[in-house]
């Protein structure tokens, strides 16, 4: 039985939300804030967050930051009722794996949460070594001679992404798919920076690149 824990302040939204996934099966708790939410998730076992972006003492953008610096790796999903792009997207680079805009619909909501669990459920720790680098799944996290590598959560999603993928040729639009989603608007351009940005933090000459190569015209392929 999975755990979820709602981060959210409106006393009417939180009960409901309670409600509705108890009945659905499954154990919930409720915090109002986003620093007893990070207190929580510290205390022991979370499979997933609800996480209302607009909270006292620490907004959600803050929680999802510090929980993914922290290495907890649970699906959180935002909940909000800002609706433009830039802040989904912020939302998205600093770790969350969905969002939904209020008002939603429960049973969206519901159908959201089981997906992010499947995913979560299918994702397996595991390691996985190339170069002088390992890439720690359980543990979100890229070592390079065993230290850490300071990666954001949208580049360590898009290394998971071509790690899965390796030697297949990425494309960039498969790229934004895997990383920000479809109903993120990103351009092609945001996924150019963000494997330059890998590069510099991987590759010994990133103008000469031996794991990112460049597919001219098509995308990107991991050779490891």
């Amino acid at each position: 039985m999975a755990r979820i824990l709602i981060v959210e302040d409106e006393p009417d939204i939180a009960l409901g939300l309670q409600q509705d996934l108890l009945l659905e099966g499954y154990e919930v708790e409720v915090v109002s804030d986003g620093e007893r939410a990070v207190d929580r998730v510290e205390q022991g076992p979370i499979d997933l967050v609800l996480l209302d972006v607009m909270l006292p003492h620490k907004d959600g953008f803050a929680v999802c930051r510090e929980l993914r610096r922290s290495g907890k790796r649970m699906p959180i999903i935002l909940l909000t009722a800002r609706t433009h792009e830039a802040e989904k997207v912020l939302g998205l680079e600093l770790g969350a794996d969905d969002y939904v805009t209020k008002p939603f619909s429960p049973m969206e909501l519901r159908a959201r949460i089981k997906a992010a669990l499947r995913r979560s459920a299918a994702t397996t720790p595991e390691v996985f070594r190339f170069g002088d680098f390992e890439v720690d799944f359980g543990r979100f996290e890229l070592r390079r001679d065993g230290k850490a590598v300071d990666l954001t959560p949208i580049e360590f999603k898009l290394l998971a992404a071509f790690v899965h993928n390796r030697r297949h040729v990425l494309s960039r639009q498969q790229l934004l798919d895997h990383v920000w989603g479809r109903e993120v608007f990103v351009t092609d351009r945001v996924v150019d920076t963000h494997v330059g940005n890998l590069r510099r933090k991987m590759e010994g000459d990133p103008d000469k690149p031996v794991f990112l190569v460049s597919v001219r015209g098509v995308g990107y392929r991991f050779e490891a």
